[in-house]
């Protein structure tokens, strides 16, 4: 059975008018009744009854009216659905998130793609190190990754979205707790909470600001991820320094203080470099564009 013939039925069947169906479908009469009759044929079946003056549907061709509506409403769906997708409005995007980006950078991408995307759907992996990320991306279960370059191994195309400024997490008891601003040098003596990955780029900003002020960091506890990390602070085990985007998870017991003269570490969107996914690319346009026009990073949030 050729779509064709089920689409010249369809329009017969829907006008009970041979005339009239064939002016809807602009093609001659005499062709369109001769497809019904190869449909008839290949059927074995009389799908309508015809006179000189009236043409009806069989019994056999009004249950054929539903399914032909059924399956031609499919067919234009699918057809509707592949050209968006190739447009890149319509699709599944996974994402990989770092640490507080979670919290501070989540929202507003979900929002802006919501608004601009909406048959674009997001599958958010949250609190993944930029290491896990890469992985993720190479084996294809990520499709875009937010995390702090660089990018650990090859093929992998970042794109950086904000530079921000590395913060001090202390709990509500410390005596940094007090201070409104701190510098690296007050941190030599403390027990600093990190990242257990070493190829952690948190950590590798927070050793560099460091070693700027003249000392390496005592790593006395180490974390999975960022959850940990800051239960740990809170709890009283030592201090962190991490991304200012963290004032965007306020905490219980703990407090935030601005680094006089810590670093900065980038936050970037990262892809398979050999990726042509018209719905990935889609999706970080509007993202990009949402980043730009946001207020992010160190003022995000209010530090307790």
């Amino acid at each position: 059975m050729e779509l064709r013939h089920l689409r010249y039925f369809a329009a017969v069947a829907d006008t009970c008018h041979f005339g009239q169906a064939a002016a809807t479908l602009h093609v001659a009469q005499p062709a369109l009744s001769y497809a019904i009759r190869q449909l008839e044929s290949e059927l074995g079946v009389e799908l309508f009854t015809r006179t000189t003056r009236r043409v009806a549907l069989t019994v056999a061709g009004e249950y054929l009216q539903g399914e032909a509506r059924r399956i031609l409403d499919g067919v234009d769906d699918a057809m509707h659905g592949v050209r968006r997708i190739a447009e890149g409005r319509s699709g599944l995007v996974r994402v990989g998130l770092t640490g507080t980006a979670a919290f501070s950078h989540l929202p507003v991408m979900a929002r802006a793609v919501k608004r601009e995307l909406p048959d674009v759907a997001l599958q958010i992996e949250a609190d993944m190190l930029t290491p896990a990320q890469c992985d993720g991306l190479r084996a294809g279960t990520l499709d875009l990754g937010l995390l702090r370059p660089p990018a650990v191994g090859d093929d992998i195309e970042v794109r950086i979205v904000e530079q921000e400024r590395l913060a001090l997490v202390v709990s509500a008891d410390h005596r940094l707790a007090v201070e409104p601003v701190v510098s690296m040098a007050d941190l030599r003596s403390e027990p600093f909470v990190m990242y257990e990955n070493r190829e952690s780029a948190v950590n590798e900003a927070v050793i560099r600001s460091c070693r700027a002020a003249g000392f390496a960091p005592r790593r006395d506890h180490e974390a999975p991820g960022t959850a940990v990390l800051l239960a740990l602070v809170t709890a009283g085990l030592g201090i962190a320094v991490v991304p200012s985007s963290v004032r965007a998870l306020p905490l219980q017991g703990m407090v935030i203080r601005d680094l006089a003269d810590a670093g900065t570490i980038d936050l970037a969107l990262a892809r398979r470099a050999a990726d042509d996914n018209p719905v990935l690319a889609a999706v970080i346009g509007v993202v990009e564009a949402a980043f730009a026009a946001s207020v992010l990073g160190p003022d995000v949030g209010t530090a307790t």
